[in-house]
């Protein structure tokens, strides 16, 4: 297994495939075990890296997370290109990989040269999608689908993962709500914007969620669209991967 430190901790990374490098990113309480048969599918076109932000999978552990947590998972990012020497990297990230995703574009705008970004709230933190978020964690703390799922992705501590992960969400909601630094406006990169119509989730919250949410952000920034698939649940890469597949390789191609 391959490591590189930041912060005086290991963070855990893999690489297959070869070509032009392809990063994907996790979402909030995941890995990168998530991506473990989609990442067989891009190494056909791309050399595909995962990682494990620290916290989560094979990464070492935190005693809790900051409440900044994407800035700090993008911060993970930037130097891991840069300690690889990696640039005109492309990126996948999916919910809150998305949002780490977008903070790489914008804090180190010189080492990406495209980004999807999969099934995530927006700009600023919702108040209605953090409350419906905690009632979800707890419904899911005690499903034992979803808790099988938690102990692939981490291992036997997954429950102070997800509890980490659930109080910087919090934290973040109260204390920060801006989810990057930087305004939108300053992207540069090529940006892809992905969700599904039937997300669950993200309908909880309000009728035609993406088309409202991704439209504000696509009046603010140049190199960007959305494509929204009519079905599939949250996230739409996971959901629709088919259909997903077919388009992102499309775009990352070109």
């Amino acid at each position: 297994m391959s490591y590189y430190i930041y912060d005086d901790k290991k963070i855990y990374y893999s690489e297959t495939g070869s070509g032009q490098p392809l990063l994907l990113l996790h979402g909030n309480t995941a890995s990168s075990k998530m991506f473990a048969q989609i990442a067989e599918e891009y190494s056909k076109s791309f050399k595909v890296i995962l990682i494990d932000f620290l916290g989560h999978g094979q990464s070492d552990r935190l005693e809790s997370f900051p409440a900044d947590i994407w800035f700090y998972e993008a911060q993970q990012v930037i130097s891991f290109l840069k300690h690889k020497q990696y640039s005109d990297v492309k990126l996948i990230g999916s919910s809150g990989g998305a949002m780490v995703a977008l903070n790489v574009a914008l804090e180190a705008p010189d080492l990406v040269k495209k980004v999807i970004a999969d099934s995530f709230e927006g700009e600023k933190a919702d108040e209605a999608f953090t409350k419906n978020l905690l009632a979800d964690r707890e419904k899911a703390k005690n499903d034992l689908n979803a808790q099988g799922f938690y102990v692939y992705m981490h291992g036997q501590d997954w429950e102070q993962i997800v509890d980490n992960d659930t109080d910087a969400i919090i934290r973040h909601q109260k204390k920060i709500g801006n989810f990057f630094h930087k305004p939108l406006a300053k992207l540069r990169c090529e940006i892809l914007l992905t969700g599904s119509k039937e997300d669950s989730f993200m309908n909880s919250i309000s009728d035609n969620y993406y088309e409202k949410v991704y439209g504000d952000i696509l009046k603010t920034i140049k190199n960007g669209r959305m494509h929204l698939f009519p079905k599939g649940d949250h996230p739409a890469m996971i959901s629709n991967f088919i259909e997903f597949y077919d388009l992102s390789i499309e775009y990352l191609s070109n």
